[in-house]
């Protein structure tokens, strides 16, 4: 197998793990319409610097100190999933009432940044993906293992635009239609809230089981 039929594989197993709905997913499309476009854009922004960590984690070698010391991953699962209940839990329990210059400000949406690279950080998801999938496609005969991990980091982040931003943008504009009806936008954000719960109630039932 040659290097570009070694990127082709990485791309198809990356949009694979990343189209699949989990915690970033989730994240970003509950900013997006409880805050708009712009922060649901943050939240993908923060989640695309995330993943340019997970890259240099996986550069790094990190994946070597999770498979000879497993014992780290379950406390880890449990401490996202427990982070992701927390946001959850605030936006089922807040009263939203979004205006066309409320929460779609600089501060939610630096708030959103922030919150999107801490999720992206603490994702199990991502960490399997690094850990599992890297040091089959950095290989001293493609070059410089540097220079694909910067090539694989880019393709990352690329796709994570494509696919949480676009969904952002989406959302964005249907949240649009929920400006001028207070009681569907407050729905729509806790039943957002209600699904970050629930995903993370399955991930830590998962860590606890596999413990």
């Amino acid at each position: 197998m040659n290097y570009a039929e070694n990127l082709w594989l990485f791309f198809l197993l990356l949009f694979g793990i990343i189209i699949v709905p989990g915690m970033d997913m989730l994240f970003v499309l509950a900013n997006a319409l409880t805050g708009g476009g712009n922060r649901g854009l943050a939240a993908t922004g923060g989640i695309m610097l995330g993943g340019m960590v997970h890259t240099l984690n996986g550069a790094v070698g990190v994946g070597l100190l999770m498979h000879f010391v497993p014992i780290l991953y379950n406390p880890l699962l449990i401490a996202g999933a427990a982070y992701m209940a927390f946001i959850g839990l605030t936006l089922m329990r807040s009263s939203i009432k979004v205006g066309q210059e409320g929460p779609a400000g600089s501060r939610s949406a630096w708030k959103a940044f922030r919150q999107g690279l801490v999720i992206c950080l603490i994702n199990p998801k991502a960490y399997l993906f690094v850990f599992a999938v890297y040091p089959q496609f950095l290989r001293p005969a493609y070059g410089p293992i540097w220079m694909q991990a910067a090539i694989m980091g880019l393709m990352t982040i690329v796709v994570q635009f494509a696919v949480y931003g676009g969904l952002a943008i989406s959302a964005g504009r249907s949240r649009n239609l929920l400006v001028a009806n207070p009681r569907a936008t407050a729905f729509a954000g806790r039943a957002a809230g209600l699904l970050l719960v629930a995903v993370s109630v399955l991930t830590a039932w998962q860590g606890l089981k596999a413990a």
